[in-house]
């Protein structure tokens, strides 16, 4: 047939040839069944079709499921965008709440970062949707966390990021979650101290902790809100009044003083920070922090006066930040660091790995005061055990008399806090 119709356009008139040469018939292979005419012309049909590379026709009942399925996952997309509810996603019977998971994502945890949207949250919200082992990531502040989960989701790794704005949405945020990391808060500003932060901190972090015992009891809870010393036993009394109270569970984050006393010893002897570990007691604020030089992993020899300066500045760090910043915030990045460091050590130890140690300002029996940093080995249930101070030397034991009486008016002024 292919050969009749080209000597036909061979003998037409010009015309009809050039239109022929800017038009030619495609050189598709002829279908067996094309070359018998007995052929049913429906099969010739469908074999023609298979031989362009087209489908046959769906069936109503097939095209109806394609349909169905590309609106399943429409919906569940949207609600990775927008976790609440729409009445258009009402209508999709397989998406309930905690079930809306991003298709393809890795098992781990729940993780919330409560003030996600602050200098801290920020970039901590960033560096734990870099954690292999977070599957979802729950984003929540009282205001711009839409633009910051849309930010971050954009990344392409396994975990899942949901935003939450606003007091109203609060519980949403923290139902069924497994760790929650607590930055919220104001910062630091040139001439304040943490105490100077306590009227503002205080009450949000008793309003935060009143969601996680009520939505998220059984979670970890990782306290950041400056000043620590005081924050942590706030969130211990609510935790009490609300009758869920574990501590076991509540951590206040010491790791910056951790991670300044290995990075300014590694460059008083010339080593590298990470092959350093320094353990720091006491707690979060000025002459509360207390390095054990003695105690640093290698063993170092330091000048009296050596010792002097790194207590000094590691003491003092929080402060070199915020005078270099001249106003325009505190310790942010660095702080999110230390952050992720040890919410990623709770979530190993949550997630069964062993040998997990790391310095938390937690309650504790080490001393005789209700709370206190130490060395904490993290496991299954959050704190598996608190480890002893180990032997501390002269210049180490004045420090601890000047910490613990200074900590001792901090955690009295938290507790005095919820009880007044």
């Amino acid at each position: 047939q292919l050969i009749r119709k080209t000597n036909v356009h061979a003998s037409s008139p010009a015309s009809q040839r050039t239109t022929f040469a800017t038009n030619p018939l495609p050189r598709f292979p002829i279908p067996r069944a094309v070359r018998h005419s007995s052929a049913d012309p429906s099969s010739v049909t469908s074999s023609f079709s298979l031989q362009l590379g087209k489908s046959p026709p769906a069936s109503p009942a097939m095209e109806q499921q394609q349909h169905a399925a590309a609106a399943r996952r429409m919906a569940t997309l949207a609600s990775h965008l927008r976790p609440h509810r729409t009445s258009q996603m009402e209508e999709v019977s397989i998406l309930k709440g905690s079930n809306c998971r991003a298709k393809g994502a890795a098992p781990g945890f729940k993780v919330a970062v409560l003030g996600a949207s602050g200098g801290i949250g920020q970039p901590l919200a960033l560096l734990m949707k870099m954690n292999p082992l977070v599957s979802v990531l729950h984003l929540y502040d009282v205001v711009n966390t839409p633009g910051v989960t849309a930010d971050i989701s954009h990344m392409n790794t396994g975990a899942v990021v949901r935003g939450f704005v606003g007091q109203p949405q609060l519980e949403d945020a923290l139902t069924g979650m497994d760790l929650v990391i607590i930055p919220a808060g104001v910062p630091r500003k040139p001439g304040m101290t943490r105490d100077d932060l306590f009227n503002i901190n205080a009450g949000i972090v008793r309003t935060l902790c009143e969601g996680i015992a009520k939505c998220c009891p059984k979670a970890v809870v990782n306290v950041i809100s400056n000043p620590v010393n005081s924050t942590v036993p706030i969130a211990a009394e609510v935790f009490k009044k609300a009758g869920t109270y574990d501590p076991k569970r509540l951590l206040g984050v010491t790791t910056l003083d951790v991670v300044r006393a290995n990075t300014f010893v590694g460059e008083v002897l010339g080593l590298n920070p990470t092959d350093i570990n320094v353990p720091v007691i006491g707690g979060h604020a000025g002459v509360t922090i207390l390095p054990l030089l003695s105690q640093a992993n290698p063993p170092c020899s330091f000048t009296s006066e050596e010792v002097s300066y790194l207590t000094s500045r590691i003491q003092n760090g929080g402060t070199e930040v915020v005078e270099a910043k001249a106003g325009a915030g505190s310790a942010t990045l660095s702080m999110a660091y230390a952050a992720a460091k040890f919410a990623d050590a709770c979530l190993r130890g949550l997630h069964g790995d062993a040998g997990i140690v790391e310095c938390s300002y937690v309650a504790s029996q080490v001393t005789e005061l209700p709370f206190f940093a130490s060395k904490v080995r993290l496991g299954r249930c959050g704190i598996e055990e608190i480890l002893p101070l180990g032997p501390l030397n002269e210049f180490e034991r004045a420090g601890l008399e000047k910490a613990k009486k200074e900590l001792a008016e901090s955690i009295q002024k938290g507790v005095s806090f919820i009880k007044k």
